[in-house]
């Protein structure tokens, strides 16, 4: 294909990506909006967040398993028609209940954008020539990302719209991405097999991680770590667990194969982006309420305030993939972006409530720089190394692992934070004298800081600064473990031709040798 052909099978792609990744980053300035005004808690708060990640990382290896057996494109279509049903039922939520549903909707769409999207691109480009247009991915990504919640911000902050508007604009947008699906993406007929979906193993996997999840949402705020309820959830979980590996073992169409793990360079990158989900995802989801909590930013200028972080990310992703493409080098870009994301991730668990801008800018800009070069480039490196029969499974395990990754880092982080932040309160009001209730609603509540007398508002900004800089902290050292993992990884040369083209070799190979042993 040239290269007008792919931008032009690319164009519907990048637009559903770009709904995708404005479901998730509209509603971050907007949240503490949305849970004030439906007087939730913090847990909530991170269960907005959590829901959809939960049922993205859940669903990403379904999508990919039934994308062996229907159209790609009508798939693709599919999962937008499903982030559209999940923006109205978001946009219509009057209470968080019904908005944590409706985000588990826009999740699953949100998987089958992600796990698609991949092996659609990999299909169609060579991994020698996918580094430049991961670099566009790169791009769309960091546009979606900042406009999100700027778009945001400013919903929230015009008084005739109000945060409902969050969810209602990404549905044209929903609606023009099918629309570009059908007229520009042109994919060969591919013959269909009998395919059996792995449900039980899909409901194993789901329940169990739930378990885990729910644990450590309300442990230390509905019941204590050690308690018999700790004790009941996360046996659950493990044992689930359990059983979806031997369920997996044992049946013809896992949902995740377990034999994919047997190629190095698929199960190291896994692992990394397993760990970068728990860093990158867990540490910044966050930083939208430290904007406006700590530092008493409007929404708007917390959409602003993500700038430096996302050009960062937008410039590395780009210039490495060109690079990459021109050179075929990649290993060292994989090196060096995760001892950058390590760096940053160190230099933002110094931050407070007093940090300046301009510092807080810099720590930003350096993060986005080492997720630039990082994590596109984990999905190349394995995407290279397998057969063009597995690149389905390849993608669909590292998507998984990665949301997955994102999935725990922010409920674990997000419970730490409930946590931080109401003992801090407490230490905070018990100092200043101020009897229990006078912050403005509880300690687990996220509270309005407009209504918020100054001796409160102070004690709140400074617990949110503390609580927030700590997950930083929590989460650099999951980037280090992820920067010792990518040094393990072997460099092999990126091949030259695509997925579509190495299928039609190996399926020429396979009957040539059939023709062979029956010809003996």
């Amino acid at each position: 294909m040239t290269n007008r052909q792919i931008l032009q099978a690319m164009s519907g792609l990048m637009a559903g990506m770009f709904v995708a990744i404005l479901a998730g980053t509209v509603v971050a300035n907007a949240l503490p909006t949305i849970i004030a005004d439906l007087e939730a808690s913090q847990s909530s708060y991170t269960w907005v967040v959590t829901a959809e990640l939960l049922a993205m990382t859940a669903t990403v290896p379904l999508w990919g398993k039934l994308s062996d057996l229907f159209d790609k494109k009508l798939l693709l279509q599919l999962s937008l028609g499903m982030f559209v049903a999940g923006s109205l039922l978001a946009g219509f939520s009057h209470d968080v209940e019904l908005l944590i549903l409706s985000r588990v909707v826009q999740g699953i769409g949100a998987g089958g954008l992600t796990a698609l999207a991949q092996v659609v691109m990999a299909a169609i480009i060579p991994p020698r020539r996918l580094g430049k247009y991961a670099g566009i991915f790169g791009a769309v990504f960091a546009i979606g990302t900042v406009a999100g919640p700027l778009v945001g911000g400013v919903v929230v902050d015009t008084s005739w719209l109000g945060w409902r508007w969050c969810f209602f604009i990404g549905v044209p947008f929903a609606l023009l991405a099918i629309a570009l699906l059908q007229r520009t993406l042109r994919l060969p007929a591919v013959a269909r097999r009998e395919v059996k979906i792995d449900f039980l193993g899909a409901f194993l996997i789901v329940a169990g991680v739930c378990a885990l999840l729910i644990w450590v949402t309300l442990a230390g705020n509905e019941f204590d770590w050690a308690s018999w309820q700790t004790a009941a959830l996360t046996g659950a979980g493990v044992l689930l667990l359990v059983a979806a590996v031997f369920v997996e073992a044992r049946t013809a169409e896992p949902v995740i194969p377990l034999g994919i793990f047997r190629n190095r360079t698929v199960t190291l990158t896994t692992v990394a982006s397993l760990l970068v989900g728990v860093a990158m995802f867990g540490g910044t989801v966050f930083l939208s309420q430290y904007f406006q909590v700590s530092l008493g930013k409007s929404p708007t200028v917390a959409g602003l305030m993500s700038l430096p972080m996302i050009l960062g990310l937008l410039v590395s992703s780009t210039v490495a993939g060109q690079i990459i493409s021109k050179t075929g080098v990649w290993k060292r870009y994989l090196v060096a972006g995760a001892v950058i994301m390590t760096v940053g991730l160190g230099l933002l668990s110094t931050i407070d409530a007093d940090t300046s801008f301009t510092l807080l800018s810099a720590y930003m800009a350096v993060l986005g720089i080492g997720v630039g070069m990082l994590m596109q480039n984990l999905v190349l490196a394995a995407q290279n190394d397998v057969p063009a029969s597995e690149l389905g499974a390849a993608t669909s395990v590292l998507s998984f692992f990665r949301s997955m990754g994102g999935t725990i880092g922010t409920s674990v982080l997000g419970a730490i934070l409930a946590n931080r932040v109401a003992s801090e309160m407490t230490k905070g009001l018990d100092a200043a004298g101020i009897p229990a209730g006078g912050d403005g609603g509880g300690e687990n509540s996220v509270p309005d800081m407009s209504t918020l007398p100054e001796p409160v508002r102070q004690i709140v900004e400074h617990a949110y600064g503390v609580a927030t800089a700590d997950l930083f902290l929590i989460a650099t050292p999951c980037a280090l473990l992820a920067l010792l993992t990518v040094v393990f990884i072997k460099e092999k040369p990126l091949k030259t031709t695509s997925g579509m083209e190495r299928l039609a070799e190996e399926a020429a190979t396979a009957t040539e040798t059939d023709k062979t042993v029956v010809g003996s």
